[in-house]
């Protein structure tokens, strides 16, 4: 900066004595005390291969190392633009040449950190995006610096969460020193959760429709918010057809409509249906359907007593184990899940929604029996 300006001062035309021009008194004009640890502004002015170029009003300029400067995949280009002044930490002061070494993450983490305190002070709630899943939590990412969920602490299993997807969550402990951030997902639903529930509870009732989010899935159903509460949607509810895992049909964050099928004001237990939004399946296969018809089914489930079989769209009828064995010995192979089979109505209860079957044609065993 002081070879600049006494370049300008030559290129004015203006002759320096010692009368006229104090050469110590024009060094103490542009004398600066930069030391490592102290924030300061500068306007980049350009960009080489070790980083950004940045005069901070120093003897020379100062460089900005691109590791410092951008995060991996990100280019400094993109990142700094010239002409334009930014904000900077002295990490190393000047080497022998004169240069400082800067940078730009640790101020923005060091503003960040600070932007987090705020928030823990004010127990807001926050959003953060899901970095990794590992052993006993997640990592997140919120303003550049990271923090850590344990499993305990999230709503939803960590095998349910996608990295790179949004995740609200409120900060537990904040230590600058150690490094230490952790973080709650399941504290920003418990804290509201007691009047919400309270709300919800006063207004809901058994025969309504309702819309949720899946938050949970386990092997005998998932849990639905309900705005405050979480309802059971059991897997025996999810529909009229066979199926064996409620990640067959749901996935966590899936909206639906489900209907209240109970209510347990003194447990605060909910019970939700799905299938009862879909017409039932064994009115109309009542119309359709009698006993000594001859159907076709596909096997959903093989059991030791039996197996079980659609014969019509969402309804299941029982083979029974003798009569399977009957089938396999005629046929000659093994059956399967999936198999097509014909079967007769032996007997038919659309009001306990059950059928039995029968590999024989009714009119032939009465005709043996006699």
């Amino acid at each position: 900066m002081v070879a600049k300006l006494i370049d300008n001062v030559l290129d004015n035309g203006v002759k320096m004595t010692s009368s006229e021009l104090d050469f110590e008194e024009l060094l103490k004009q542009y004398d600066y005390k930069f030391q490592k640890g102290d924030l300061v502004k500068g306007i980049v002015c350009g960009y080489d291969s070790h980083g950004v170029m940045v005069d901070i009003g120093a003897k020379t300029i100062a460089i900005v190392p691109t590791r410092e400067a951008v995060e991996k995949d990100e280019k400094v280009e993109d990142r700094f633009q010239k002409g334009q002044e930014y904000e900077f930490l002295i990490i190393r002061e000047e080497d022998e040449d004169g240069k400082f070494l800067l940078s730009k993450k640790k101020v923005d983490f060091a503003y960040a950190w600070k932007e987090l305190e705020k928030a823990k002070s004010a127990d807001e709630t926050i959003l953060g995006t899901v970095a990794g899943i590992v052993k006993g939590g997640i990592l997140v990412e919120i303003s550049g610096v990271r923090g850590f969920v344990p499993s305990s602490q999230l709503r939803t299993k960590e095998t349910d969460l996608e990295v790179g997807s949004k995740i609200e969550l409120k900060i537990l402990t904040l230590d600058s020193q150690q490094n230490n951030f952790i973080l709650s997902n399941k504290k920003v639903y418990e804290d509201s959760a007691v009047e919400a529930r309270k709300n919800v509870f006063s207004q809901i009732e058994p025969g309504q429709i309702v819309k949720g989010d899946v938050v949970r899935i386990t092997d005998f159903g998932a849990f639905i918010d309900l705005g405050g509460i979480d309802g059971l949607l059991p897997l025996s509810q999810l529909s009229w057809r066979w199926i064996d895992h409620p990640t067959d049909i749901l996935k966590v964050g899936d909206k639906i409509d489900v209907e209240v099928i109970a209510v347990d004001h003194d447990k605060q237990r909910v019970s939700l249906s799905l299938k009862n939004l879909e017409p039932d399946p064994w009115l109309e296969a009542e119309k359709q359907i009698k006993e000594g018809d001859k159907v076709e089914g596909t096997i959903t489930r093989i059991k030791h007593f039996g197996a079980f079989v659609e014969v019509f769209p969402g309804v299941e009828a029982l083979l029974p184990h003798n009569e399977v064995v009957e089938l396999q010995n005629r046929n000659g192979n093994i059956l399967q899940v999936g198999d097509k089979i014909m079967t007769y109505i032996m007997k038919f209860n659309p009001t306990d929604k059950r059928i039995a079957l029968s590999v024989t044609e009714p009119e032939a065993e009465e005709t043996q029996a006699e």
